[in-house]
């Protein structure tokens, strides 16, 4: 498996691997939001991120766990939970504005404003 993307080394959109094209190269990787997403709350193991992550595939998610881990997004404790490190958590709170924009998009498309 090729390394997670990181900043100053090339990456999809930036020869020059810019921090935010790294991060947008990072997170655009199928399935890589939702299950940061869905450790905002809290550890969670293996089994249980599946369940929560309708349809992803056990092989999906460990390579999205590997990335994530060389990342330094995750981390896994003595209970072989995973859980947001810091900077991961506080990934949950620069991509919560956009959460609330889908939410006002949502209500626009429904309602054909």
């Amino acid at each position: 498996m090729a390394p997670s993307p990181r900043p100053g080394a090339p990456v999809r959109g930036s020869t020059t691997g810019r921090p935010l094209m790294a991060a947008l190269d990072l997170l655009g990787h199928r399935w890589m939001l939702r299950v940061m997403w869905e450790l905002q709350n809290g550890p969670v193991g293996f089994r249980a991120l599946i369940d929560r992550c309708d349809g992803i595939s056990a092989a999906v998610l460990r390579a999205r766990l590997v990335e994530l881990l060389d990342a330094g997004l995750v981390e896994q404790d003595a209970d072989r939970q995973y859980r947001a490190t810091r900077l991961g958590g506080e990934l949950h709170d620069a991509i919560a504005p956009l959460n609330q924009w889908s939410k006002r998009w949502s209500r626009a498309v429904a309602t054909g404003a």
